[in-house]
């Protein structure tokens, strides 16, 4: 593409380091609210509709048919907004639909010799789609189908991709186990005429209800397939203060060490949260440091259809 902007390029170059190196890597960010509070070690959880981005396989056994919407204010004037739902066909299993869009604000448009030719609104989009079913009362399975498009000004790059993952659950011990492979695809066009990887991972998950205590574990290792496998650790912890509260915290190890500016992270890599329960709606909220850089916030609504 021709008509470029410099700043654009220095702008995404800062996003792709936060990142990633492949293309689509808005498929990495943390949608819900309650996944980022946990540092989105959510590959094992099965009762939040959102799953759908980490685990196909956890929207098996979620009940009824949760609706939720949430909204991410990122850096600068990046937003995004995303849908997630499931609902069971009897006899064939359970169903689940994701939408995710991110916008990064308005930009202008210049030719190689700095004329002004407008302004441009650079956006990503994916749709979900997923099914899940179980091998027994203990193991689930589900997979899913992305379908991705992606532009910046005139030119944009259309791409397909998919998930599986699993679930093994012990409720009589409080534990449940994941693994899921994410983003296993290709783009279908490009830009500039140049084929980019999708951002794969392999990741592997654990949750744990501890007995006679209003805390719940999470534990996930979300990049088996790189060669520094073991430093992509994230971990949450929730806290059911009552009926209605819930306090969430979470760590990310890599983001910890990404978000280092001299030798200080602040409290980069950390990441709070809230959940509120009022009849059939979940309120939650999070927020994620990044250390100097800034913070994201995360609100989201979870209702539910019986």
């Amino acid at each position: 593409m021709n008509n470029i902007k410099l700043t654009l390029v220095l702008f995404f170059g800062i996003i792709f380091q936060i990142l990633g190196q492949n293309t689509y890597d808005f498929l990495q960010l943390d949608s819900s609210p309650r996944a980022s509070s946990l540092a989105g070690s959510y590959i094992a959880d099965n009762l939040d509709p959102n799953v759908i981005f980490y685990n196909p396989a956890g929207i098996t056994t979620i009940e009824n048919i949760p609706i939720s919407f949430s909204f991410l204010k990122y850096l600068a004037d990046i937003n995004s907004v995303s849908l997630a739902s499931t609902f069971n066909v009897q006899g064939i299993g359970k169903f689940g639909s994701a939408l995710r869009y991110i916008n990064y604000g308005k930009f202008e448009e210049r030719d190689e010799s700095g004329n002004e030719l407008g302004t441009f609104n650079p956006s990503d989009l994916a749709l979900t789609i997923a099914y899940g079913n179980s091998f027994s009362e203990k193991l689930t399975y589900g997979a899913s189908i992305k379908f991705i498009y992606s532009n910046i000004a005139s030119a944009s790059s259309f791409g397909i991709a998919g998930d599986i993952g699993m679930q093994y659950m012990l409720p009589e011990n409080g534990w449940n186990f994941g693994v899921s492979l994410l983003n296993m695809g290709s783009q279908l066009s490009y830009y500039n005429q140049t084929n980019e990887s999708l951002p794969f991972s392999v990741q592997l998950g654990a949750s744990k209800k501890l007995t006679h205590t209003p805390l719940q574990l999470f534990f996930a290792l979300t990049r088996l397939n790189d060669a520094d496998r073991f430093k992509f650790i994230n971990v949450g912890i929730e806290f059911t203060m009552s009926k209605v509260i819930q306090l969430r915290f979470g760590y990310d190890n890599v983001k910890r060490e990404e978000y280092k500016i001299a030798s200080t992270s602040a409290l980069g890599g950390f990441s709070f949260g809230l959940g509120i329960d009022v009849s059939d709606y979940d309120v939650d909220y999070s927020f994620s440091s990044m250390g100097s850089i800034g913070a994201a916030h995360r609100i989201g609504i979870t209702s539910v259809i019986k």
